[in-house]
């Protein structure tokens, strides 16, 4: 029996969970429920995300409308349309006009390059659309003590190490540092990164079911070692931008940290603030 949206549950009450239903089985609901206030488009889009991390749409799918989600949820057509209005503003959702409410993919050409804030000082040079990527080395080791501290893992366990230098319109820009728990990346090698096409992040979606939903990015100037200045081709000592990103998923669960080193001579670092 679904709880009428003015009649929120007894705070001790446990909260229902919404669990892994077909799209086309519009089942009901309980609105969650909870010590403190909270309003209840928050309430939605809280169980639009347990559905989107439990798999029941994934990326690339559309997701019912919001007639169905109203109905499964029992309140408001407008009270859908703002937790769907928030999700899509996370880009986490994609509207298309007259076709629906997407999940969203890093696949898609205007979300797969969000985390990559490094720009052309040259206009016409769009960076994204000429990036080659050298997969240098991608193995299995025992995660080092700050890198399992970073994506709270075990002493013991173990993480994926990939290394690769981006080129943009053939000059190595970027290198990059990147640990990912092993036992969500299994059978990734560099094989199989350099033969897929698409962006990193799509792979992980589409191969592993590891969505990257948000980042935190630490940024330092540093200068090249002799190691580094070879690979990016600048020379020893030559100033370089330091990105250190945290990827997280649903539940905010890190799943990627990466170290990168930013050539800048030709290059900058591009943010929107609001």
């Amino acid at each position: 029996m679904v709880t009428p949206p003015s009649l929120t549950a007894a705070p001790d009450s446990p909260p229902a969970s919404a669990g892994a239903v077909g799209v086309g089985a519009p089942t009901a609901v309980p609105i969650l429920a909870s010590p403190s206030f909270s309003p209840l488009y928050q309430q939605i889009k809280t169980l639009i995300l347990r559905s989107l991390q439990n798999g029941e749409w994934r990326p690339g799918e559309a997701i019912p409308s919001e007639i169905d989600l109203a109905a499964r949820f029992k309140v408001s057509q407008g009270t859908v349309r703002k937790a769907v209005d928030e999700l899509a503003a996370e880009n986490l959702l994609v509207r298309r006009q007259g076709k629906g409410t997407f999940v969203a993919t890093h696949a898609e050409e205007q979300v797969q390059y969000r985390f990559l804030r490094l720009a052309s000082d040259v206009a016409a040079a769009a960076v994204p659309g000429s990036t080659h990527r050298e997969f240098l080395d991608c193995r299995r080791l025992p995660a080092p003590a700050d890198v399992a501290a970073a994506l709270h893992l075990r002493p013991e366990d173990s993480v994926v190490e990939v290394r690769r230098v981006l080129h943009f319109t053939g000059q190595p820009v970027v290198l990059d540092d990147i640990w990912l728990p092993a036992h969500l990346f299994k059978g990734l090698t560099a094989e199989r990164l350099s033969e897929y096409r698409g962006p990193m992040y799509g792979l992980f979606e589409s191969e592993f079911g590891v969505r990257m939903i948000r980042a935190e990015e630490k940024l330092r100037a540093v200068s090249a070692d002799e190691g580094v200045a070879t690979l990016l081709k600048v020379a020893p000592g030559a100033p370089l931008l330091s990105v250190e990103r945290l990827a997280f998923t649903y539940g905010d669960q890190p799943v990627e940290l990466r170290r990168g080193l930013y050539r800048t001579d030709r290059h900058y670092y591009r943010n929107e603030l609001s």
